[in-house]
């Protein structure tokens, strides 16, 4: 559900960490990248002005200070609606390409899941494993749902898609559960 106000107001982040040894500047990058901060030039990161945002936004900083980097934030609003909408358009294109990527993971999990299935492969490690993905996906949507202040548009088909996710597991460990007890189909 989009964040009303969020469109306006934003933080940008000035970051200048120490070229070597190069992990800072990856371990800050990766920081910001986890958060949905769009990069607007070199150093240079925005996200909206809004709480989702500030824990992310502070462990950014901390990481860029323990590397003896330098980081200002600073509170931007733009000149008029347009920069607001440019902005809002640079990030909600920016969250949609995290739903496409988030979209193929599911797609990669049913494809698992049938491959399982056709080699009947029933064992309860198989199903910890399918059940340990699924929930790595349930985690990601909630924070792309979190990060996702405008509503980006593949963002409904993203849920629907984890719904049949979790339908296709537990398909899964039913096959599993028959297959370990004996149980056959029809008697379900």
């Amino acid at each position: 559900m989009p964040y009303r106000g969020a469109a306006g107001r934003w933080l940008v982040l000035v970051i200048k960490v120490p070229a070597e040894p190069s992990r800072h500047r990856v371990a800050v990058w990766r920081e910001l990248r986890k958060i949905g901060a769009v990069s607007l030039g070199q150093g240079v990161w925005a996200v909206p002005d809004v709480p989702v945002f500030a824990e992310g936004v502070a462990r950014a900083i901390t990481l860029t200070e323990k590397a003896d980097g330098q980081a200002m934030t600073l509170a931007a609003s733009g000149r008029g609606a347009e920069d607001a909408a440019r902005f809002q358009a640079l990030f909600t294109a920016a969250r949609s390409e995290d739903w496409t990527e988030f979209l193929a993971d599911c797609v990669k999990f049913e494809a698992e899941l049938a491959k399982e299935i056709r080699i009947a492969k029933f064992t309860l490690a198989e199903l910890e494993e399918e059940e340990q993905s699924l929930e790595r996906l349930r985690r990601r949507h909630r924070d792309l749902t979190a990060r996702d202040v405008f509503g980006a548009p593949e963002a409904a088909e993203a849920g629907k898609r984890l719904k049949e996710c979790a339908a296709a597991c537990e398909d899964y460990a039913e096959r599993v559960f028959r297959a370990l007890h004996g149980t056959p189909e029809d008697d379900r």
